[in-house]
């Protein structure tokens, strides 16, 4: 599947699991979504990510997550999510599987990058 249909994969299976997150009884609002290849360098000195993130390629969002207006901060509150986001289709990763303090990190994996 080339790069495009890949984003627009990602951009119909988005609001599928923020409708799941609202229906739960959660809010949300977004945290990273496209992330310049300037910030992926900075967030990789500072042990806060990967330079194989797929944020450039416009494949990831995190989602900050809340409960009553608390905002959900830990891996483990996103596990139902994240849970159902990789349960929607072949491609997606949820960041709790592969970085455990990456909890709110939703994606599609392209060029074997998650």
């Amino acid at each position: 599947m080339h790069l495009l249909e890949k984003q627009q994969l990602f951009c119909k299976l988005l609001p599928r699991l923020l409708d799941e997150i609202y229906a739960l009884g959660y809010s949300a609002t977004f945290g990273e979504a496209f992330r310049p290849p300037e910030m992926v360098a900075i967030h990789a000195a500072n042990g806060k990510g990967s330079m194989r993130s797929v944020h450039p390629l416009r494949l990831a969002v995190d989602i900050n997550l809340f409960k009553n207006a608390v905002y959900l901060r830990a891996t483990e509150d996103h596990k139902t999510f994240g849970g159902y986001w990789v349960a929607l289709h072949p491609l997606c990763r949820w960041g709790g599987n592969f970085d455990k303090s990456d909890g709110n990190h939703y994606s599609l994996t392209h060029g074997g990058r998650a």
